[in-house]
């Protein structure tokens, strides 16, 4: 079956987009993954990492409009959510080749944000406990220390990146959000059904058993309902 849709995928802070390279065997053949990779990890591990949210946005947005086909949708978990939202701003405005959706995983609306809240996170204890509060990495990378440095150095760094972050009210995007929310994630539910603010078209927001990382917790129910979200704007269109 010929490819239909290629859905761009962002990492959360700390993480690397082959975290999505698994989806690939999980979703149907008509939706090409392509995980998108920051600087200073994966394939990208000899650039530097990014620390500044407009800087990055604009990098992000740069690579994906050369290389976008016309059919394309843009996801992005916890701070991938972030950078997907300016990402997908700047493919609009700047590019004018617009996804036909926004997916946002795990993460309060733009303009619930609380970008102070990162300064605090500064010590390599502060940040080791909110890695163990969230529960979303392995525990190897906690018992190896050259993986555990590595990793708690690029959630420093991304965690300046949402620092950086600045909400200024624009115009709704002309694409439909769809939001997915853990049962169980600090996240609050008014946070999440505030991203319907920045969307003049179809918002929806579905839920799932687990934490922050609900999309590994429940992974096969999670992967159906974004497959079905994805389709039936296809099927709308």
């Amino acid at each position: 079956m010929s490819v239909q849709l290629t859905l761009y995928c962002l990492p959360c802070a700390g993480a690397s987009a082959t975290i999505y390279l698994r989806w690939r065997r999980l979703v149907p053949a008509r939706i090409k993954i392509v995980p998108i990779e920051l600087p200073g990890r994966g394939m990208r591990l000899n650039e530097t990492a990014r620390s500044n949210y407009p800087a990055l946005t604009n990098l992000l947005s740069d690579e994906i409009a050369r290389s976008a086909p016309q059919n394309y949708a843009v996801f992005g978990h916890s701070m991938g959510a972030l950078l997907a939202f300016g990402v997908t701003q700047q493919l609009r405005q700047i590019h004018a080749v617009s996804p036909v959706a926004l997916l946002i995983a795990g993460c309060a609306a733009p303009s619930r944000q609380d970008s102070g809240c990162y300064s605090k996170i500064r010590t390599e204890a502060d940040l080791i406990a909110d890695l163990s509060q969230q529960g979303g990495t392995p525990e190897e990378v906690f018992n190896n220390p050259e993986l555990l440095a590595m990793t708690l150095d690029l959630l420093r760094a991304d965690y300046r990146v949402c620092e950086s972050f600045q909400y200024t009210r624009q115009a709704p995007l002309a694409l439909p959000i769809h939001c997915f929310g853990g049962k169980t994630d600090a996240i609050n539910a008014d946070s999440l059904d505030a991203w319907r603010q920045e969307s003049s078209q179809l918002f929806t927001l579905d839920w799932f058993d687990g934490g922050h990382f609900f999309l590994r917790q429940s992974e096969a129910w999670f992967l159906q309902v974004l497959v079905k979200r994805l389709l039936e704007g296809q099927a709308a269109a």
